[in-house]
């Protein structure tokens, strides 16, 4: 009698929701084994019984060839009793236990049901929730573990008999594809219009809707993670009432193109672009726009690039035009439905009061969503993805970490706020939160957390926050915290210390850590942001720093940067006068008063901040004076920059170097008095602004590299990470890469994580675990 085996297979990792139970099962059968398989909250579980020789070839190959969307972490085996029996089957999941496995992001509709929605004869032409095994919403429908229908929103939503024979066929693309749904038993869309809302007439909701975006109407549109808000890109007039209904001020919106061939009439795509843009995760890309291209009139004015994605949903399809179907917009703003500050709207009973001053009609539909999820940003450097914005598609896959953690919860920043949960040597970044200077916004962050504690199985007995002792996430922590330890987290040292995690660096080796930002809590109560830190995540020292100048009126100097242009002028002895740019764009009745504030000292917080002084250049340059959204002058001086085109800016200006005197020394200070004197003199000369900002950019290059071979030289260290919000300008971030590189530095730059405050949340909780004590 032939020898019989069986083995009990654990797998973990993204191995729920992604049809990982259908390919054991036909792997198994295939091998001619007898078993099940189940999902737990562990991960996937299967006990496989047969000849010896087949249950090894079962074992050796389960992670290579896992669906497309599975991402194994282990596969773990061991011999169990032979139980007998025959047939292989899919039993039904095991509940209760920690969870332990990992939830896939939401997936843009694939190619197979893309040809099904455009089929006539097949049964869900035209559906607009069609999704299979592949493809589809899952982190955003959700409700617990293990991953089935009744864990999800999709269970309110029985399958009819035809649903229920494909998710039970193994032969079929949706056996066990938990959101399955066709006309007769799935969500059902509807579009209301009027005051009140009032369901349309329309006998195909999508298509009255095409014709109110024709028409120049703006809709609210429910999406995977929340709802949109619509409108037909090209008609210069609906862009601008949606502008004017947000109080977006200049902020760039975001657009969705029908193909590539409608982007790339605007803007240059290279290959990495490309595939970002019609990958599974399908982001929001900023890419560059093609130099006197008729772009779409008010979408992103200033900006040097657009924001453009791809339809990843039914319903964006539909919308955007089926072959054949009658001529309708083919660009579209596609923005986060919400007021200005205020986190996306995902109820459909809120979306009707929050977005009723915002929408003119409502494309919406009866699949709850669980949790909010904004729409993810990216761009390409150097060839590499770099995230500005991490959600849809990338949340809540875990990052591997170089050390263990204790169970941890970090609160991130207050601005594009982001937490993270880590445990062991993983990490899980929330998707994005948003501005925490909104009360919804931190309802928000309350219950993103509940929700990602819940799937993650992360119990937290260590929280970390930001020292900044305003900061709302701060005041979150500390109440969240009750008995357990807070450790609060240097604002800089946790940008580097992110960049470090990112790249696997391990404890104990430091690195020469540049960090330019905005806005951070410096350890000597200034507003630090122009920082070179040596630095691990045990600890740093300031080993360099922008010179301190007046920050007048806080929040006032970075809405109006000329404010920060005539500080950092009177800070380097340069005459205000009336034929400078950003002298004129200060009224004159406010730059009597600036002059006595920046006199006296008058709220006027000294800072270190390296955006501030993009600011100041902006404005000096007569580049942008007021800034309606965050770093917009500092955008626009990048913009101008690119326009200067093959023209050489030569080394770019000089910045000053002081040592601090005494035999202790102190950090370096980088003086910006020359650099704010050769632009002056250049203005005055009627250099064009794309030199003037070219200069600039070349000139915070060479600072960078000079200040790192000093820190080389003086303490023997060859890494250098670049982090903080400034280094998302792609212009700098190559620049500076180039300089080191060529110097025989290694550089870190961040790819997977956000160099702004939505990576922030990471390193504090690296830095957490380094001082932590059990």
């Amino acid at each position: 009698m032939e020898a019989v085996q069986r083995r009990r297979v654990t797998v973990r990792g993204v191995v729920q929701g992604v049809g990982f139970r259908p390919y054991v099962y036909t792997r198994a059968t295939g091998l001619g084994l007898a078993g099940h398989v189940t999902n737990t909250p562990e991960g996937v579980v299967a006990e496989v019984e047969g000849a010896p020789a087949a249950v090894s070839r079962f074992c050796e190959r389960l992670a290579a060839d896992a669906p497309p969307l599975a991402v194994v972490d282990a596969v773990d085996h061991w011999e169990v009793p032979v139980a007998g029996g025959t047939g292989f089957t899919i039993i039904a999941s095991r509940t209760g236990g920690p969870a332990r496995t990992l939830v896939s992001p939401d997936v843009a509709t694939c190619t197979d049901c893309l040809t099904e929605l455009a089929d006539p004869a097949d049964r869900r032409h035209r559906h607009p929730f069609i999704t299979c095994t592949h493809c589809g919403p899952r982190f955003t429908i959700v409700t617990g573990l293990p991953y089935d229908r009744a864990h999800t929103t999709m269970a309110p939503f029985p399958m009819c008999p035809d649903c229920a024979r494909e998710y039970g066929d193994p032969a079929d693309r949706r056996f066990h594809a938990q959101p399955v749904a066709c006309p007769a038993c799935g969500p059902r869309l509807r579009l209301l219009t009027g005051r009140p809302p009032r369901e349309s007439t329309d006998a195909d909701p999508v298509a009255g809707a095409r014709r109110l975006l024709a028409a120049g109407a703006i809709l609210a549109v429910k999406g995977l993670g929340g709802y949109h808000l619509a409108c037909d890109a090209t008609q210069p007039g609906a862009v601008a009432e949606l502008r004017r209904r947000k109080d977006r001020g200049d902020k760039p919106f975001a657009l969705m193109a029908r193909d590539l061939a409608d982007a790339e009439r605007f803007v240059h795509i290279g290959p990495e672009e490309r595939e970002l843009l019609a990958g599974g995760v399908r982001p929001i890309v900023l890419l560059r726009r093609r130099a006197g291209a008729d772009g779409p009139d008010g979408v992103a004015p200033g900006a040097p690039d657009l924001g453009v994605m791809l339809p990843y949903t039914p319903v964006h399809h539909l919308l955007l035009g089926l072959p054949g179907d009658p001529p309708g917009p083919r660009l579209l703003v596609m923005t986060s439905g919400n007021l200005s500050g205020e986190p996306i709207v995902t109820d459909d009973a809120e979306a009707l009061d929050r977005l009723a001053a915002l929408a003119d009609a409502w494309l919406t539909h009866d699949r709850p969503i669980h949790v909010p999820c904004d729409d993810s940003v990216v761009r390409v450097c150097d060839g590499e993805t770099l995230t500005v914005r991490r959600s849809r598609g990338y949340a809540p896959l875990p990052l591997t970490l170089p050390v263990p953690v204790p169970a941890s919860l970090a609160a991130g920043g207050d601005l594009k706020n982001t937490f993270c949960l880590g445990e062991g040597r993983r990490a899980w970044l929330s998707a994005h939160i948003g501005d925490m200077d909104d009360l919804a916004t931190q309802y928000a962050l309350e219950g993103a957390e509940r929700q990602l504690e819940s799937i993650t199985g992360v119990a937290p007995v260590l929280l970390a926050a930001d020292r900044h002792p305003g900061y709302r996430s701060t005041r979150w922590a500390e109440r969240a915290a009750g008995a357990r330890p807070l450790v609060r987290v240097q604002h800089h040292h946790a940008h580097i210390a992110s960049a470090l995690a990112e790249h696997g660096r391990g404890a104990g080796r430091p690195v020469i850590g540049v960090a330019f930002d905005g806005t951070g809590y410096g350890d000597d109560g200034a507003v630090w942001g122009g920082e070179v830190l040596l630095a691990d995540y045990a600890g740093f020292t300031r080993f360099a720093h922008l010179a301190y100048v007046p920050l007048p009126g806080g929040d006032a100097a970075v809405h109006r940067p000329y404010r920060m242009a005539l500080s950092h002028l009177r800070a380097a002895g340069i005459d205000r006068t009336p034929d400078l740019p950003c002298t004129a764009a200060c009224p004159p009745e406010e730059f009597a008063v600036l002059e006595r504030q920046l006199e006296r000292g008058l709220n006027c917080v000294p800072t270190s901040s390296m955006g501030r002084l993009f600011d100041a250049v902006s404005s000096l340059a007569g580049i942008c004076h007021l800034a309606g959204y965050e770093a917009q002058a500092a955008i626009e001086l990048e913009g101008a920059a690119l326009g200067a085109g093959g023209a050489d800016p030569g080394p770019g200006y000089a910045f000053g170097l002081h040592e601090a005197p005494g035999p202790d020394g102190g950090p370096v200070t980088a003086d910006p008095a020359p650099v704010l004197a050769a632009v002056v003199a250049d203005v005055r000369a009627g250099t064009d602004q794309a030199l003037i900002a070219a200069r600039f950019h070349a000139g915070v290059a060479a600072l960078v590299a000079t200040l790192c071979a000093l820190a080389r030289e003086r303490h023997g260290l060859d890494t250098v990470a670049l982090t903080g919000g400034v280094f998302a300008n792609t212009l700098l971030s190559s620049a500076c890469a180039r300089r080191l590189g060529a110097a025989g530095f290694t550089v870190l730059r961040h790819g997977r994580v956000p160099p702004n405050d939505g990576g922030l949340a990471l390193g504090q909780l690296m830095v957490a675990a380094a001082h932590h004590t059990p």
